[in-house]
Order: structure tokens, then C-alpha cells, then sequence
């Protein structure tokens, strides 16, 4: 008998052969692993159903960035910028989502020295006049550098750690002050350390006007786990300054490896402080009368402080390297050199200038890791900090393989402490209530603190560095098949960003992909990204889904069908023509066969959830009009109506509805007296309790009426129509306030003595919930249900 294929080989190779590998014992054979792979498509093809237009829109509510939200004003973070953008960001706004090209470069200040050599003293001056820090802390840490000649000062990048340097060795009493090299180890720093004094001596020697102790300053000093920074190092430093009369100050960032050292923290001074400190500079160079120059700065700065654009750049997380450099633009505009427009851009060419910072640093600066966390940040921002990490790293595989497409990818498990990477990212860690299809739940979230950051640094990235692109959509992509609905979500709205930068490529490279495919969910990711990329502004997207509509692409169709619905609320008539032609469309498909085939359910259910939607949303009114107009015109508008109508009064309300979501009215009370019940309240039977009411609104009362009677005199409706009665009245149950609104409408609902015995029939033998007998507040609206075809008048 022979040996099975997975068997593995001789322990001792043929004499005559090469010796054959050994089999691993963890391997499949390819035609397995084919079958298997074969079996989870199935699977996964049996759980691919299609969500229903309101959970769809449910998701966008609660998963999108804020700004992205569908009824939210569409807006990317509440930019303070609108209209047409001209200067830093040279391109269009839409609402508040900031677009276009970049046209200018701001200067955010002087880079940290990577070269040996004096630092002028007309540098020294400059800087002395504008700076600002705490007296009490700045005079502490000045009197430590007097006593032990070195000092390492700790702190984050561009917060003005450089000039704090100088300034203490100013302050020590250093008359001249000469940077060192930062690329060097640091058991190098006291033989670099002696070479500069050789050159301080012999300068010393040619200017006798020069005598007095030396100051050094180094900056930024390279100390890793492969090199860290020493205690034996300070002290041989230490020997030599005191020999020489010098002094000697070395910042490093935040994740420089120290060992036995004791840096000193740097608390930097806040934004305002550092601008008023610069402007007041400015303005104190080029006062008209040296005379008045106190009295003109004073008023001059505090009036140019009160401008908006101040406040809103104060109002922004900028750097102090920014603040800086928007003193003296400040100062052009006082002057008259600098239009307001571009002062209003300053704040948006700063935040423009740090991301492309970001991608052009070098992988020993901001390595590819971090860069990739910064994209899912941008991805992610707002959402919980550990999924937001772990999708990083997926991304920096991706980028990996695009980078090094023949070598394995290489992530690590541990890397940089959270604190560090989210200073790095100029982002914050908090906790918010997070909205689950388990309830609400408490995380950790991360967040860009400037809010405009995420869209700045997609747009960036899409269309500046092309090379990224095979690995963002491969990564776009596996979001895309992700299970957790959150996940999805940022999927497409990051997708929706992409196409406001370059629709032509989002559409080839993701979304006609997804709009494609024969799984549901994938077309859902197509659906929103194309409805959140409509409400930022992105251009032509109502044409693509009217082509789409008329297509023969049955899959385009669906996702034209679900897009519409959920943009819908924003030009609901227009709307609702699609739906009707779409429907005529499947209706006259279905007569091509011959018997007549069955329509399409599915089809026809997305359009019934697209009617809900609308009859669901801010539009409601317009869109009931549309549908009393025109549902009585042929049969397919009639059961799209009927059928969108009835799905709509099977909806309730939810303890998470916000009415400013776009999602419809939220009544006034949600919650019975045990917290949260499953009916809710019934939505359109709450809106007909409220027409009712109103003498301007009675002919929607009127309207929900004669669409109630057309669903129950409907024999392919009424049976639908009856179920829904049900639940109102199971609802009624729970609530006095919907059995009031259900009194109130049932008489009104008997047109002929068969609706009658219809609705006394349904109250009569309706079961109660779990199979118990009907509730008595079924008895109570029997006696307000007419024995005859003539309605009683309506109690209200």
C-alpha cells in the first residue's frame, strides 16, 4: 500500500540523491488549503446580507468623524475658513472642509544647528528680546547651570528647548556662546568639548575684548539605546568646563535614553505668551516715534491681539515655532503688507507645513512606523487609541511591502510609550463614550488637538506622495472586510476624503471596486463612502449615481439605490423620481420573462428603505408630499410608496436618536420608568400627533391618513399594514402618551364599514407579547373604532 501524500519522508536520504527537506508537519497541501479557502468564501457568502438603509445611516451617525456625520453641516472639524481660499492653502472650501492646493511656504523658524560654531551675538540679542518663560523656574535652572557647569534640559520638540539653551547660558554668564555638533556618540562629547576650547582660546588670543567664560550648547543630542547619554560623560565634561570657565547646556527629546542623568524639565510658555512677546519685538522696532515707542506698542499690540484671526490662531494647537513666525506676519498686516485673507491662512499653512514635515522627514527622524501611525490616526481620529494602533501597524506592513516588497514585514510587537507617540502626532488622549451595537461604552480615545489635522494629512498624502498609494488602498481595502462596524465606517469616510482630493482615483482604485463586488458589504463601504464624499463637496457624485441607476449593473444599482437614500434629505424630490424610475425599471425586467419572473426582493427592499429613510428625515414633509402625489400614478410607484410608508411606522424611536443627527424627530421622553423599552415610540405616529395639532400642519395629518387607508385597503399591503397596527398597540401598552396618539388615529382611519370590522378584528384577536393574550389596552381602543363606515369625530 502506499504512503499518503502528507506522509513525510525517509528519515535517511537515498544514497544516490540529494538529502530531501523535511516536510513541516504544520503545512497543508495546496489542494487543501484551496478547499478550505473555498469554504470560508462560502461561509462568508451565506452571513453577506444586506443592512438595511436605516441601520446604514445609523452606523454613519454614530461611527464617521464628527464633521463627516450625514446632517452634521458637513464640515471637517469645524474649520474656521469659508468661501473661496486664496495664499497658504490656494484652493477651495467646502462648508468647513478645507481643499485645494498649496501655493505658499511659511518659514515656522530656525532649524536646530547641526554645525560647530559660534552663535552670533546679534542672535543672542534677537532672541533675548522676545523671549518669554516662567522667572521663577528659568532662574532656577540657571542658577543649577552655575553651579554644576552642565545641564541636560528635557523637552519636547519645537518647544522653543533651543532657545531656552542659549538663553540660560546667557543668563549664567557665558559672553559668547558656540554650538556643538549633535551627531556625534556621546562618550565623544569631552574630546569635542576640548577642541572647541582650543578655538575659544585662540580667539580669546586675537580679541582680548572677548575674555570671560564660554557657553556651549548642544542641541538635540542623538541618544538611543545603542548609544545613550551617560553620568561618566557629564562629569568629564564637567572636569573640563571647570577648568576652562565654560558652561555647558544639552537638550534631547523626550525618548533620548539617559542613564544616571538628571535632566531638567522644560515647561515651555504658553502660545499667547510667546506671540505677545514677539509682536511686542516687532513692533517696538519699527514704532514711528522713539519717544512714544512704549505707549504705541502697548496699544498697537493689544489691538492687533483682538483681531478675529488671533483669536482664532490662539485657538488652534499651534506650536511656539508657529507663533513666532505669526508675530511678524502680524505685523506686515498692521503695516499694511499683508492682506487679511492671508492672515486668516497663516493658521492652515502652519498646520499644512507640519504634515508635509511629517512625510518628508527622513526614517532615522520619524520613522516609517510613525508615519503610519500618523495615517491611521487621521483614519481614526476620535476613535479608541488601541484600535486605532493596531490597524497602524497593519498599515505599516502594508507600507513595508511596498517599500521592501522582497523582504518580510517586520512589525514589532512593543514600541513607543503611547504618551510619546501621541506628542509626536500633536494629538491627546481621552476618554469618551463610544456608541457599540451593544450599547454605549467607555474607551480610551485619540484625537488630533487641532481637528483640522486629519483631512490636511489625507488630502497630503493622497495626492503628494503617489508612491503610498498601493498600500493605502490594500489597507483601505482589508477595512472594508473588517466585521466591526466602526472600522467599516472610517473605511469609508477616509475613502470619502480621498475622492474630495482626487475623485477619478478613489472611484478606479476603491469604490467602483467595492460598488462591484457580489458582497453586500462591500457595496454598504461603497455606499457610504460615496454619500460622505457628496456632503463634503466632492464634485459629480449625484451624476455617478444617476448613471448608475439606469445601468445594467445590477450591483452599481444597489449601491446608486442605498446612496440615494442616504443623501436623499438633501434634494428629496429629485430623489424620490430615481427611486420611482428604478422601480418602473424592475417591474418592466421582470415582465421581459416569460411566465413573468419574480421581482427582485432585495432590490425592491432597498427601495422601499430608501422611501423610509426619506419620510424619516429633516425632509419629511416635502418628501410626503412628493408620495401623496404621485403614488397613485401606475402600480410600482404605488407599492413603493406603500411599502416605504409602512416600513417608516414600524419604526420607533431609539434611546440613542439625536435629532440633530439628520435621523428624524426624537420625542421628548424615550425611556418607560425602567430605562429604555424595545417598541420605543412610534415615529410616524408621533409626527401624526403633532400634525394633528397644528392648524398649519393638518394636511400631513390628512396625508398619513390617506396613505394608512391605501396600505390597509391594499390586499399585496394590508397584512403588513395590520402588523405594524399591532405594535403600536403593543407599544401603546408601555406608553398612555402613544395610546392617546393611536385613540386619536384609528377612528380616522375607518373610511368603509370593511375597515371597521379590519381593525375591530386585529384589536379583538391581536396576541400579546411572549404569546399572552391580547393587552387591555386593546380593549380600550376597540371603543373608539367605529361599528360603521363613518367616522367618529377624532379625540385629541
Amino acid at each position: 500500500m502506499s504512503a499518503p501524500d502528507t506522509a513525510a519522508p525517509p528519515a535517511n536520504p537515498a544514497p544516490n540523491g540529494p538529502a530531501a527537506p523535511p516536510a513541516d508537519p504544520n503545512a497543508q497541501p495546496q489542494q487543501g488549503q484551496a478547499a478550505q479557502a473555498e469554504e470560508q468564501d462560502e461561509a462568508a457568502e451565506e452571513q453577506d446580507r444586506p443592512q438595511d438603509a436605516w441601520s446604514s445611516r445609523r452606523e454613519l451617525a454614530d461611527h464617521a468623524p464628527p464633521a463627516l456625520r450625514i446632517g452634521s453641516g458637513a464640515g471637517f472639524g469645524g474649520a474656521l475658513v469659508t468661501g473661496d481660499q486664496h495664499g497658504v492653502s490656494g484652493g477651495r472650501v467646502a462648508g468647513d472642509v478645507i481643499m485645494g492646493s498649496k501655493t505658499e511656504i511659511w518659514q515656522l523658524g530656525p532649524p536646530a544647528p547641526h554645525a560647530s560654531g559660534e552663535v552670533p551675538a546679534a542672535t543672542l540679542e534677537r532672541l533675548a528680546e522676545s523671549f518669554v518663560a516662567d522667572e521663577e523656574a528659568f532662574g532656577a535652572l540657571a542658577e543649577r547651570l552655575r553651579e554644576e557647569r552642565v545641564l541636560v534640559v528635557r523637552g519636547a520638540a519645537f518647544t522653543g528647548r533651543r532657545t531656552a539653551a542659549l538663553m540660560l547660558l546667557r543668563r549664567a554668564g557665558a559672553t559668547s556662546v558656540r554650538s556643538l555638533l549633535r551627531d556625534r556618540q556621546p562618550a565623544e562629547l569631552a574630546a569635542q568639548l576640548d577642541a572647541e576650547q582650543q578655538r575659544a582660546e585662540q580667539g580669546r588670543a586675537e580679541d582680548a575684548a572677548a575674555a570671560g567664560p564660554v557657553g556651549y550648547v548642544l542641541c538635540d543630542l542623538m541618544a538611543d539605546r545603542t548609544r545613550p547619554l551617560r553620568e561618566p560623560h557629564l562629569l568629564a565634561v564637567r572636569d573640563r568646563l571647570a577648568a576652562h570657565d565654560g558652561y555647558l547646556v544639552v537638550t534631547v527629546g523626550p525618548t533620548a535614553v539617559l542613564e544616571e542623568v538628571d535632566p531638567a524639565g522644560w515647561q515651555p510658555p504658553s502660545v499667547a505668551e510667546v506671540l505677545t512677546a514677539h509682536l511686542t519685538a516687532h513692533l517696538r522696532a519699527t514704532a514711528p516715534d522713539p519717544a512714544a515707542c512704549e505707549e504705541y506698542t502697548g496699544r498697537e499690540s493689544a489691538r492687533l491681539l483682538a483681531l478675529p484671526a488671533v483669536t482664532a490662531f490662539l485657538a488652534r494647537d499651534h506650536q511656539l515655532r508657529e507663533a513666532a513666525a505669526f508675530a511678524p506676519a502680524l505685523a506686515r498686516h498692521a503695516a499694511g503688507g499683508l492682506p487679511a485673507d492671508e492672515l486668516d491662512a497663516f493658521s492652515l499653512g502652519a498646520l499644512e507645513s507640519q504634515v508635509r514635515e511629517w512625510f518628508e522627514e527622513d526614517e532615522a527622524a520619524l520613522p516609517l512606523r510613525d508615519k503610519a501611525f500618523l495615517i491611521s490616526l487621521a483614519a481614526f481620529d476620535g476613535g479608541p487609541y488601541a484600535l486605532t494602533a493596531e490597524l497602524s501597524d497593519r498599515l505599516y506592513a502594508e507600507l513595508l511591502r511596498t517599500q521592501r516588497p522582497h523582504a518580510p514585514a517586520d512589525v514589532p510587537v512593543f514600541g513607543t510609550h503611547i504618551g510619546k507617540r501621541l506628542q509626536l502626532a500633536r494629538a491627546e488622549r481621552r476618554q469618551a463614550e463610544e456608541a457599540t451595537e451593544w450599547g454605549p461604552v467607555r474607551q480610551w480615545v485619540a484625537a488630533f488637538r487641532d481637528d483640522r489635522a486629519a483631512l490636511v494629512l489625507l488630502r497630503e498624502l493622497w495626492t503628494g506622495h503617489p508612491s503610498a498609494r498601493p498600500a493605502l488602498v490594500r489597507w483601505l481595502r482589508a477595512l472594508a472586510e473588517d466585521g466591526r462596524p466602526l472600522v467599516r465606517t472610517r473605511a469609508a469616510a477616509t475613502t470619502a476624503v480621498l475622492a474630495h482630493a482626487d475623485l477619478p482615483s478613489a472611484m478606479a482604485l476603491l469604490i467602483e471596486e467595492w460598488a462591484a463586488s457580489p458582497r453586500y458589504r462591500h457595496r454598504m463601504v461603497a455606499a457610504s463612502s460615496l454619500a460622505l464624499a457628496h456632503f463634503v463637496g466632492a464634485p459629480n457624485v449625484p451624476r455617478v449615481l444617476d448613471g448608475w441607476s439606469q445601468g445594467e449593473d445590477r450591483p452599481m444599482r444597489w449601491v446608486a439605490i442605498r446612496t440615494h437614500a442616504l443623501i436623499g434629505p438633501e434634494r428629496p424630490a429629485r430623489t424620490l423620481r430615481v427611486l420611482r424610475t428604478v422601480v418602473r425599471k424592475e417591474y418592466e425586467e421582470s415582465r421581459r420573462e416569460d411566465p413573468p419572473a419574480p421581482l427582485d426582493e432585495v432590490m425592491v427592499e432597498e427601495l422601499a428603505g430608501a422611501v423610509e429613510l426619506l419620510l424619516l428625515s429633516e425632509a419629511r414633509e416635502t418628501v410626503l408630499g412628493e408620495l401623496l402625489a404621485s403614488y397613485e400614478v401606475d402600480r410600482p410607484a404605488r407599492d413603493l410608496t406603500l411599502a416605504g410608508f409602512l416600513r417608516a411606522c414600524g419604526r420607533g424611536a431609539e434611546p440613542r436618536t439625536d435629532p440633530e443627527s439628520g435621523l428624524g424627530p426624537a420625542p421628548a421622553e424615550e425611556e418607560g420608568p425602567d430605562g429604555e423599552h424595545p417598541q420605543g415610540w412610534p415615529l410616524v405616529l408621533d409626527w401624526y400627533r403633532e400634525a394633528a395639532d397644528g392648524e398649519a400642519t393638518a394636511w400631513v395629518a390628512h396625508g398619513l391618513i390617506r396613505l394608512w387607508r391605501a396600505a390597509l385597503g391594499d390586499s399585496l399591503h394590508s397584512r403588513d399594514a395590520l402588523e405594524v397596527l399591532r405594535l403600536w398597540v403593543l407599544a401603546a401598552a408601555h406608553r398612555q402618551d402613544v395610546e392617546w396618539a393611536l385613540a386619536a388615529l384609528l377612528p380616522a382611519l375607518v373610511a368603509e364599514p370593511e375597515d371597521a370590522l379590519r381593525l375591530a378584528h386585529l384589536l379583538r384577536t391581536m396576541p400579546g407579547e411572549d404569546g399572552a393574550p391580547p393587552p387591555p389596552v386593546a380593549a380600550r381602543l376597540l371603543t373608539v373604532v367605529p361599528a360603521t363606515g363613518h367616522p367618529v369625530p377624532q379625540p385629541r
